[in-house]
């Protein structure tokens, strides 16, 4: 799989959270634009952070119909799915880049689909991990 662009699970949230309409507007474009294409990849993880955030942490969530409808559509994007390497690879990249193991799994995952630029407002805005560079769409 090759995907130049991927996202971390808070640029999907934004594009459903109403409370949000400037990050919902830009997540929005980055995925019409960039998914039109089929240059934006996600991971399993994304997909079940997803589900668990748009239902449960935002101030007006989803319905458990309507998040399983987004993720049924999500889906669509090229996706990486989790396995062993995929994890002792996060571990490792834990440990020696000083990050937590969630953003490890996302730097991996964005790596395994060839990403360039990693769409997250987790993890510092310009950071490069041997080749995979993070890109908070959300600066100002």
């Amino acid at each position: 799989m090759i995907a130049p662009y991927f996202a971390d699970t808070n640029v999907l949230v934004y594009a459903y959270d109403l409370d949000e309409p400037v990050k919902r507007s830009r997540a929005r474009s980055l995925m019409g634009d960039l998914g039109l294409r089929g240059d934006l990849s996600i991971s399993t993880q994304v997909l079940k952070e997803f589900y668990s955030v748009t239902t449960r942490r935002l101030r007006r969530p989803l319905s458990a119909d309507q998040a399983a409808r987004a993720v049924a559509a999500l889906a669509d994007y090229p996706v990486v799915v989790e396995d062993v390497a995929l994890i002792r690879r996060a571990i490792a990249l834990s440990h020696s880049a000083a990050i937590a193991f969630w953003d490890a799994l996302i730097v991996e995952a964005a790596r395994r689909a060839k990403a360039r630029i990693l769409y997250t407002e987790d993890l510092q805005h310009g950071r490069d991990f041997d080749g995979v560079t993070v890109d908070n769409p959300f600066r100002e």
